[in-house]
C-alpha cells in the first residue's frame, strides 16, 4: 500500500485548482492606504473626485464628495494631475507645498492610472505623503551648514547662494555691477593667545554687529573664515560706492572693543574686487577679492584687485606645492659666497644660501620661493635643511682637507622660523650630527625678528651663545634698531644692507651713514660686514674706512659646494683685495 502524502486523488498531471479571488471592496484598500488616497475620474475634461479614505477627507475637505457623488477638484495639485493625464503617461508623482494651519505642509503626491470603467470613463487612483517633518528637518540642516554658528552670517557656501539669489531675484539697472569687499581681522590670533577663544569668539560677535550696521540695504555681510569676512554690495556708481563702505567698516572699528576689562583696538585689511558685468561667476570675484586683502595685509592700505593677481596667487599655489615637494625629494642647493677680511685679504667664511632650479619652473628666485615659503609654513623644514646642508658642507671641506678649515658659514634666519620653530635645538642637533664646533656658525638674523619679541629673541640668542655660535644682525639700517636694543643683546656682527653700500661713492649721504655704523659698531666692540661690494674702489674704500669684513660680486658670486671650497683653497696662499 502506497502514501502518497499531501496529493489528492486526481492524477499527478492534471492542472491546480486556483481558488476565484474575491472582489476587495474599494473603501477597504483606500483605507488600506497609509496616508492620503482618492480615486479620481476624468470625463469632458472635468477631474472629480469620486472616493476617498479618512485621512484625505479630513486634509483635502473641499475636494472630498459629501453625499457619495463626485466633487470636482479643486487647487494646485488637481492643475499637476491634469498636465499629467494631457502627458498620456500612466504613472507619476510630483512634490506640493501648501499653507496648512499649523504652517506649511509639504506632500509628495503620486497618481496612477486604473483600468477605465465600462462606460469608458478614466480612472486615477491619487495618493499624497506627508513629507512635512522631513523638509523641515532638511531645511533646518541647510541652514545649519550654510550659516556660521558663531555669528548666524552666511557662511563661505551660504554666502554665494545669497549672491546668486540677490543676482537672479532682484531687478537690477543696465550695465550694473556688484562687488565684494574681504576684510581680515589683523592679530585675531594675538587676542585669543592672551584672552582665550571665548573673549575671541565675543569680539567676532561685537565685530560681526558693528559691520552689520555699515551694510545698505540689499548688501550681505558672511564671515568666510576664522577671522575672514566678506561683502557683496550693489554697485550703483562703481568703486565710489564700495570705497563709501569700506569707509564705514573703518569708523566703526575705530572705537575700542572691551573685552576681558580691556580695551582692544581692531585693526582689519581690506580687498575689494569689482564683477565685470552680472554674468560674471560671483565665486571668481571672492576668489579676486580674498587675493586683494592679501596684499592689504602686506601693504597696509585698501587694495583693488588688478588684473594678473589671480595668476599670481595660481603660481605661488604651483611654486608651494613644488617646493613641498622639492625638500622631501631633495631638489635644492645651497650656494656659498665667500666673506673677505677687507684688511688682509682672507676668506674667513661664507653665507649660505638657499638654491632651487626646477625642472618645469626653471630657476626660481630665492625672494620668490622663500616668501612662498614663509606663508605656507615651510619656512621651518627649510631653514631645518639649510642648516644641516651648512654643516655637513663644513664636515665635507674638512674631511677633504684633512683638517679643520680656518672658515666658518652663516646661515640665515628668518624672523617667521625662530617665531615657530626650536631653533636652538635645529643648530645644536646640527652641530653634533657634523661635528662641526660652534664657532664657526654663525647665525644671521633681521631687526625685524628682534622688534617682533624682543623676549624671545633674548633668549634664543643667549641660547646660541651657550652653543658658542656668533650672531649677526642682516640688513642693519633698514629696520628699527636703536642703540638700546644694540647694547643689550648678545650681537657679534652689523652686516650693512646692500642698498647703502652699492651707490656709497656716488652719494655723500649713504657715505655718511656707513660712516656712522663703522663709528656706532667700533664704540659697542662690534665687527661689521659690508654686503653689495661690486667694484675694488669700494673694496678700497670700505678697507680705507677701517669696515672688517665684506662680500660682493666683485670678490665672487655665491657658488657650489666645490667650487667654494677650490675658491677659498686658491686664495689661501694669495690673499689681496
Amino acid at each position: 500500500m502506497s502514501v502518497r502524502s499531501g496529493l489528492s486523488d486526481e492524477t499527478e498531471d492534471a492542472p491546480a485548482r486556483v481558488p476565484e479571488a474575491s472582489p476587495i471592496d474599494t473603501d477597504d484598500w483606500l483605507a488600506a492606504i497609509g496616508q492620503y488616497a482618492a480615486i479620481l475620474t476624468y470625463a469632458d475634461g472635468q477631474l472629480m473626485v469620486v472616493r476617498t479614505n479618512r485621512a484625505f477627507a479630513e486634509t483635502f475637505p473641499s475636494s472630498t464628495p459629501k453625499d457619495g457623488k463626485g466633487k470636482k477638484a479643486t487647487g494646485e495639485w488637481s492643475k499637476k494631475i491634469l498636465q499629467l493625464i494631457a502627458s498620456k503617461r500612466d504613472r507619476g508623482s510630483f512634490e506640493m507645498g501648501r499653507d496648512g494651519p499649523l504652517g506649511s505642509e509639504h506632500f509628495i503626491c503620486m497618481i496612477g492610472r486604473l483600468p477605465s470603467q465600462e462606460d469608458g470613463v478614466e480612472q486615477y487612483l491619487f495618493t499624497a505623503l506627508d513629507c512635512t517633518r522631513e523638509r523641515s528637518v532638511e531645511k533646518s540642516l541647510r541652514r545649519e551648514l550654510l550659516s556660521d554658528g558663531l555669528t548666524a552670517l552666511p557662511n563661505r557656501a551660504g554666502f554665494s547662494e545669497e549672491i546668486e539669489d540677490r543676482i537672479g531675484h532682484s531687478t537690477w539697472p543696465e550695465n550694473a555691477q556688484f562687488g565684494i569687499i574681504a576684510i581680515d581681522l589683523s592679530r585675531f590670533s594675538r587676542v585669543n593667545e592672551s584672552l582665550g577663544p571665548m573673549a575671541g569668539d565675543e569680539l567676532l560677535i561685537t565685530v560681526a554687529k558693528r559691520f552689520k550696521s555699515c551694510l545698505r540695504q540689499g548688501d550681505v555681510l558672511a564671515r568666510i573664515g576664522g577671522n575672514d569676512f566678506a561683502i557683496f554690495a550693489r554697485l550703483n556708481n562703481g568703486l565710489s560706492d564700495a570705497l563709501h563702505i569700506v569707509e564705514r567698516i573703518n569708523d566703526a572699528l575705530s572705537a575700542p572693543i572691551r573685552l576681558s576689562g580691556l580695551h582692544i583696538r581692531v585693526d582689519c585689511a581690506v580687498g575689494c574686487a569689482i564683477s565685470a558685468n552680472l554674468e560674471e561667476d560671483p565665486d571668481d570675484v571672492i576668489r579676486k577679492a580674498q587675493a586683494a586683502v592679501k596684499i592689504a595685509k602686506a601693504s597696509g592700505k585698501v587694495e583693488i584687485y588688478r588684473n594678473g593677481v589671480l595668476k599670481e596667487a595660481q603660481r605661488r599655489f604651483t611654486l608651494e606645492s613644488k617646493l613641498r615637494e622639492a625638500l622631501a625629494h631633495g631638489g635644492l642647493t645651497l650656494a656659498f659666497q665667500p666673506l673677505i677680511h677687507l684688511q688682509t685679504g682672507e676668506i674667513t667664511g661664507f653665507e649660505a644660501l638657499a638654491r632651487w632650479h626646477d625642472p618645469e619652473l626653471g630657476h626660481v628666485s630665492p625672494v620668490e620661493f622663500i616668501a612662498v615659503a614663509e606663508e605656507s609654513g615651510l619656512i621651518a623644514p627649510l631653514g631645518r635643511w639649510a642648516t644641516y646642508e651648512a654643516t655637513q658642507a663644513l664636515s665635507r671641506w674638512d674631511a677633504k682637507f684633512g683638517e679643520p678649515l680656518p672658515v666658518g658659514v652663516n646661515v640665515n634666519l628668518s624672523p617667521i622660523h625662530m617665531a615657530r620653530d626650536d631653533v636652538a635645538s635645529m643648530f645644536e642637533e646640527a652641530l653634533r650630527y657634523s661635528g662641526i664646533a660652534g664657532n664657526r656658525l654663525t647665525a644671521e638674523i633681521t631687526e625685524s625678528a628682534i622688534v617682533a619679541d624682543p623676549d624671545k629673541a633674548r633668549k634664543l640668542l643667549v641660547a646660541l651663545k651657550d652653543l658658542q655660535m656668533s650672531v649677526a644682525m642682516d640688513d642693519f639700517g633698514t629696520g628699527y634698531s636703536n642703540l638700546a636694543s644694540l647694547h643689550s643683546l648678545p650681537i657679534d656682527i652689523l652686516k650693512i644692507d646692500r642698498s647703502f653700500v652699492f651707490s656709497m661713492l656716488e652719494d655723500r649721504d649713504k657715505t655718511v651713514i656707513v660712516r656712522t655704523i663703522l663709528s656706532l659698531a667700533e664704540s659697542l666692540g662690534l665687527h661689521v660686514t659690508a654686503e653689495g661690494i661690486e667694484t675694488q674702489e669700494l673694496a678700497l674704500e670700505l678697507q680705507r674706512m677701517g669696515c672688517w669684513q665684506g662680500q660682493g660680486y666683485y670678490f665672487a658670486k655665491p657658488m657650489n659646494e666645490m667650487d667654494a671650497f677650490d675658491y677659498w683653497r686658491a686664495r689661501w696662499n694669495f690673499e689681496t683685495v
